[in-house]
Formats: C-alpha cells, structure tokens, sequence
C-alpha cells in the first residue's frame, strides 16, 4: 500500500518526468568542449604521426642510398684499392674531378641531397677493402630528432 500512496503522491507533484525536460544549455556546452578536446588531441596525434613517418622515411632511403655506393664501390674495387672513395670528412657538395670514384661519390652525394635533405653529407673511409659509409643530415623534425643525425653502415667489399 505504501508503493501506491507514492506513485498518487508522484503524480499530483508532477513526479520525475516533469522535472527534466530536454538537454540544458549548460550539457550541450560541456558535450562540445569535450567533442573538441578530443578533435584536437586526434589532429595533434595526426600531426606527430606524419613528423615521425618522414623520419622514418629518410633513415630507410639513408639505408638504400648507402647500399647503393657499397655496390658502386664493389664494381670498382681498383678505385677501393687506390683509396679513390676515401673522402677524406665530411663531403657537403657533389666533388668535381675524373674519373669513376668521384663520378659515383657525385651521385651519391646529388641523391642523398635530393631524396634525405637538402643539408645531407656523406662520409666514406677505407681501410683496406673494409669500409665505412656514413650519412649526416637535419632529422630535427622528427619526435626526439637531432640536428645532425648520423647512419652509420660497415661493409667489407
């Protein structure tokens, strides 16, 4: 009997249902900023996503281009032995000069500059026919990248 008298006492005060009617302003506020914070946060990871993807990008053509002047150089193993692929540092711009070697290191120096970024420079040191190749350019766009990163490859030709 109890149960009945609050449902009749329900109805004469308009009970639950007259008491909320629709979405207040203030919901519909809140349900915004959170749609936003959440779209923002999703075009924040996006962008990350995309820094990170390049880096990644240019460490792999790193790889590739490297692979390539240690098949240039086992083609021309006379200019190995005559320490024509030795740069001697840091090589910036494409050298000038005769001659099979430099005609490869050019190369591979216009094709790390192109593909990698503008700023890349190569580095090749023999020792024998054990070599060295290493890339250095610009990864700062990258999560945690650094100004002057460096792939470092051994080969023994």
């Amino acid at each position: 009997m109890n149960l009945h008298r609050c449902f009749r006492a329900a109805r004469r005060t308009g009970g639950a249902r007259r008491a909320q009617r629709g979405v207040s302003l203030v919901e519909v506020l809140v349900s915004v900023v959170l749609v936003t914070l959440g779209l923002l946060g999703a075009a924040a990871l996006q962008a990350s996503a995309l820094r990170n993807n390049q880096g990644s990008y240019e460490r792999t053509q790193t790889s590739i281009l490297t692979q390539g002047i240690f098949d240039a150089m086992r083609a021309n193993l006379a200019g190995v032995d005559g320490d024509g692929y030795d740069t001697g540092g840091w090589v910036c711009t494409a050298p000038n000069g005769a001659g099979l070697a430099n005609t490869d290191i050019a190369r591979w120096i216009g094709d790390l500059q192109q593909q990698i970024h503008a700023g890349a420079c190569g580095n090749i040191d023999c020792n024998g026919r054990a070599c060295t190749v290493r890339v250095r350019w610009d990864d700062s766009r990258a999560t945690a990248g650094s100004t002057a990163h460096v792939v470092e490859m051994r080969a023994q030709l």
